[in-house]
């Protein structure tokens, strides 16, 4: 409404301006053909030269065009307006199909030009209208949108090439006068951008404090752990950050501990922070219980092609699964070591992007748990 007045009150103020220019040129040429007539019967001397200017014509130019201009901003303006617009109306009708196309096409192929003109909100809802006509259901696709917006546009990084190696054996020494349980090491190897100078380490064994961690990826990266007989999550037999580098160059680890965990801290040197890719290396160490029988492991950016390798060769575990909670179109290839190999492998290979929150669930079951049968049959297959 406001802009429409404005419109409006530019338009008055334009047509007074022509109305006023009109009126002062049809003044100014009676003027001068009044003056000129005047002159005409004077004896002016030395300034006769002044009869010679044609101050009549002068006059009668500014009068026609003061007179015809004001005919023609009062009676034939608002013909050629309304003629100008359907002009106008019928260029852009016939002309929408090509400039619609042309546009589409630009947004296609540039994206940077749809960038300059549009702002999220308006992006998010370009995505969502596009999946919509893809997909053929308008709810399915903004929903599917808002979960991939989420999950991967408001992520802090993303990861590439990630290596993940894990390492269980038989804790002997601890299991005899204590819970039984399994040493886990772990080390991740990815590439990535960096999205800030620190990184914390955490293991705790408040579950509401683990959840309230969680949130602060990729900053903080979190361990439940639930205390035990031989098993305190401050202690470093229970976990430890062992390394942390960056393109091969170690970082200094600063250790702190409270009731019931502790948290490890990591600040990169800042010649290692120039936005660009970088090489990360972490490795930690913690327990397991051996009657768990589980251990979880998900991905807590985006990441894309993701390998991973779990040897329990020191162990008595007999039977290793895995199950995942990767989505994508291809799927993850699982391969064992061969039984005549004393070593006991599983590797798992993702290829494509995985989103937050995909992982990999290990379940085992324990020799001493088989039916005797079973126990027997291998032991003879053993010898």
């Amino acid at each position: 409404m406001a802009h429409d007045q404005q419109q409006s009150l530019a338009f008055k103020l334009r047509k007074t301006k022509a109305a006023l220019l009109a009126v002062s040129l049809t003044l100014a040429g009676i003027l001068l053909i009044m003056a000129n007539a005047w002159i005409a019967g004077l004896d002016l001397g030395a300034w006769d030269w002044v009869h010679n200017i044609p101050i009549a014509e002068l006059g009668a130019t500014l009068f026609g065009a003061g007179f015809l201009g004001t005919l023609f901003e009062y009676g034939f303006q608002k013909d050629q307006e309304a003629a100008n617009r359907e002009a106008f109306r019928r260029t852009i009708v016939e002309e929408a199909p090509a400039i619609r196309d042309a546009v589409l096409q630009s947004f296609a192929i540039g994206p940077d030009d749809l960038k300059r003109v549009a702002n999220p909100d308006l992006l998010d809802d370009i995505a969502a209208n596009v999946m919509s006509l893809r997909l053929g259901d308008e709810q399915f696709a903004r929903e599917l949108y808002s979960d991939i917006r989420d999950q991967a546009v408001r992520a802090a990084e993303r990861w590439y090439d990630i290596d993940v190696s894990i390492h269980l054996s038989s804790a002997l020494d601890r299991s005899a006068y204590s819970t039984p349980v399994f040493d886990v090491t772990v080390t991740w190897e990815y590439t990535t951008v960096p999205s800030g100078p620190t990184r914390r380490f955490a293991c705790v064994s408040n579950r509401a404090e683990y959840a309230d961690l969680r949130e602060d990826i990729p900053a903080t990266s979190t361990w439940m752990m639930t205390p035990r007989p031989g098993v305190d999550p401050s202690k470093r037999e229970s976990y430890e950050l062992l390394e942390f580098t960056v393109d091969g160059h170690q970082q200094p680890i600063r250790r702190s501990t409270r009731r019931g965990g502790q948290v490890y801290s990591v600040t990169l040197d800042n010649e290692l922070l120039h936005d660009e890719p970088v090489r990360i290396r972490q490795t930690f160490r913690t327990v397991t219980p051996t009657w768990g029988h589980r251990l979880f492991f998900e991905l807590p950016q985006p990441g894309r092609d993701i390998s991973l390798t779990v040897d329990y060769t020191n162990t008595d575990i007999i039977d290793m699964r895995v199950s995942d909670t990767v989505s994508g179109a291809k799927p993850v290839i699982v391969s064992r070591s061969p039984a005549e190999v004393p070593e006991r492998v599983m590797k798992m290979d993702a290829t494509g992007w995985l989103m937050p929150k995909s992982g990999f669930a290990f379940t085992w079951a324990l020799e001493s748990e088989l039916p005797e049968a079973e126990a027997q049959d291998n032991s003879l297959l053993d010898a």
